[in-house]
């Protein structure tokens, strides 16, 4: 018996009923999220990551969030990096789904370090997820999906805040290329029905969070000033409101949802983010590519 949907708390029902989406990064955090609220809009949804047992165990809780029948959602494992998986997750949406109109380039990652610790490999790493992975997703959906159909919408997520990322230096350079590449990609592509836009996320409470060292996790929350980390809820809203008919018209732009910590300015380390030696922690790194315990 099939199940009966549970619709969006802030859209209209079935609002993106029949469109086929893909997000990459959709097994964990923002991305699950994210792919829960497309298919309470009705989406046809496909997740892609790396490991398949992540991805099916996301598959689950997105059907039983949604309220969709198990099976509904599609699970593709593959390595974004790589230009042939790209094409290769873009090939598989079609043959299952037989189109795609919404492709969320959300898959990225980075590690905590000062710029002056991270190693050539490290931002070698960072970048080719963070910008040649959704490089390579962009074109292959664009080449083989949506300039053939005549349109449809990709949607980048990157990070907050615009004034740098001490810390984070590798990701702030990766990120601001891609919005840099999100306004390229909206002129060129414009004419063939294609919009693209890019959301710059700040600090949400997601499972990635453990990653931190504590006090960074603490004091994360008093870098903005709404004095919280913001919920994947919301974020996912956001990328329900890119996807909906009113999306098309923020084509080329980045939106900004971070708390206003893009407006905030003040002593580096914010209170409470410093551990006793008055220094930020520097993350432990573990081989790239593994998981983690």
């Amino acid at each position: 018996m099939s199940k009966r949907p549970i619709p969006s708390e802030i859209f209209a029902p079935a609002i993106l009923d029949g469109q086929a989406s893909l997000v990459t990064g959709g097994g964990t955090g923002l991305g699950r999220a994210t792919a829960i609220e497309l298919a309470r809009c009705g989406a046809l949804v496909s997740i892609a990551g790396r490991r398949a047992e992540v991805l099916e165990q996301a598959a689950a809780r997105i059907a039983d969030a949604a309220g969709v029948d198990a099976g509904a959602v599609q699970c593709i494992a593959g390595d974004i990096r790589d230009a042939r998986h790209a094409r290769r997750l873009i090939t598989d949406v079609l043959e299952w789904r037989g189109r795609l109109d919404l492709l969320v380039n959300n898959a990225g990652g980075q590690f905590f370090s000062p710029a002056e610790l991270i190693a050539a490999k490290g931002w070698r790493a960072v970048w080719r997820l963070n910008v040649e992975g959704m490089l390579n997703m962009a074109e292959a959906a664009f080449e083989l999906a949506l300039e053939p159909a005549g349109g449809g919408r990709i949607v980048n997520v990157t990070l907050s805040p615009h004034h740098g990322m001490p810390g984070m230096a590798h990701s702030g350079a990766a990120r601001a290329t891609v919005e840099a590449l999100t306004a390229e990609l909206a002129e060129r592509w414009r004419s063939a029905g294609v919009s693209v836009s890019a959301i710059a996320a700040g600090h949400f409470d997601t499972e990635v969070m453990v990653k931190y060292p504590a006090s960074v996790r603490a004091g994360m929350s008093h870098a903005a000033p709404i004095q919280r980390l913001g919920t994947v809820e919301e974020h996912a809203w956001l990328v329900g409101l890119l996807a909906s008919p009113l999306g098309g018209t923020l084509n080329g732009s980045t939106v900004t949802l971070d708390g206003a910590r893009d407006n905030w300015f003040g002593p580096w380390p914010p209170r409470g983010m410093a551990d006793d030696s008055g220094e930020v922690p520097v993350e432990e790194r573990r081989p790239f590519g593994t998981a983690p315990a």
